[in-house]
């Protein structure tokens, strides 16, 4: 990995924007037909950097956005409970105009034990000021923990689960955003279990994976669970492990949803701000004891499905 970042195919280069995560690459105009040599450069520092980023890139339209899945190996896949664009394989619309305004911090649908492997976010309408996204370093987050810290948060689980405390996170969300969580993303409820800290299958990192789809941990009542979640969470979102960016239009960013959280920051009151995300299939995380996470419930209009059922969903 680190040899094709050092010598990079002709005419690209990749550009650290924070001290712990995040990079932009130059020089490239992304499409499903890359060169291999660029494919296998983009993962590598895609791996090193958890999310990547690349201006200019006005040429895509919701079809070519949607090839670019292609790159990491795996068929992308749809949200599990949110509708994608009309006229759209894939694709997830976040229109801040109908609701879309993911203002706090998570990993995508962890509420699932498959959750997305890649997040791949374009932007189309963007405002003069504010509407910036911050992601977060979860591995080094789990290394500035003390030793002690760590090896608590190695034996612990967590209940992650789609239905949580809207109007906590979103006290100023309209009738109509209310509506749609309700209606659209709460259709199907589902509740899975994750290990707090899981290793990532590509680079052997240890990763906190906590964000708001947490619930509860598992054998710890809620009261002393919330309090350490809060202490871990922290760890999660300290500035020096985060990256911050500046949207402009025709923007692309990539993420290992495996290995980081991210914010999209609410400060553009009335603006408009229009992304598009597609998802790479993923697949269950393990503990560091090896076993995998498991979804232990999957409710839609008042049927349950079983364990083994549930467990062999597909999610984005």
């Amino acid at each position: 990995m680190s040899d094709i970042l050092a010598n990079p195919p002709q005419g690209l280069s990749v550009h650290p924007i924070a001290g712990r995560i995040g990079a932009e690459i130059r020089g490239i105009q992304l499409g499903a037909d890359l060169p291999a040599e660029v494919q296998k450069f983009i993962r590598a520092a895609w791996l090193k950097y958890k999310v990547i980023f690349f201006r200019g890139q006005q040429h895509l339209d919701d079809e070519q956005q949607e090839g670019l899945v292609s790159l990491f190996g795996q068929a992308g896949v749809q949200h599990p409970t949110a509708h994608t664009k009309a006229g759209t394989k894939l694709i997830l619309e976040l229109d801040s105009k109908r609701g879309g305004r993911a203002n706090s911090w998570h990993t995508d649908v962890t509420f699932v034990d498959a959750y997305p492997k890649a997040s791949i976010l374009r932007g189309v309408t963007i405002p003069a000021a504010g509407g910036d996204t911050v992601w977060a370093n979860t591995h080094t987050a789990y290394q500035d923990l003390s030793p002690e810290l760590q090896q608590l948060a190695e034996n612990l689980w967590a209940v992650h689960t789609n239905e949580y405390d809207y109007a906590a996170y979103k006290p100023k969300a309209t009738a109509e955003a209310l509506k749609q969580y309700q209606e659209v993303f709460t259709s199907t409820v589902y509740e899975t279990e994750h290990p707090v800290v899981h290793v990532h299958p590509e680079t052997g990192e240890k990763h906190l994976l906590l964000g708001h789809f947490f619930k509860n941990f598992v054998g710890i009542p809620a009261g002393e669970g919330r309090r350490i979640f809060e202490v871990l969470q922290n760890h999660v979102i300290r500035l020096e492990n985060t990256v911050r960016w500046r949207w402009q239009e025709g923007d692309v960013a990539i993420w290992d949803n495996r290995a980081t959280q991210h914010y999209a920051i609410d400060d553009y009151g009335d603006a408009h701000r229009v992304v598009r995300r597609v998802t790479v299939a993923g697949e269950a995380p393990f503990a560091v004891d090896g076993r995998r996470s498991h979804t232990r419930s999957k409710v839609s209009k008042g049927q349950a499905v079983n364990d083994e059922s549930a467990a062999n969903q597909t999610a984005a």
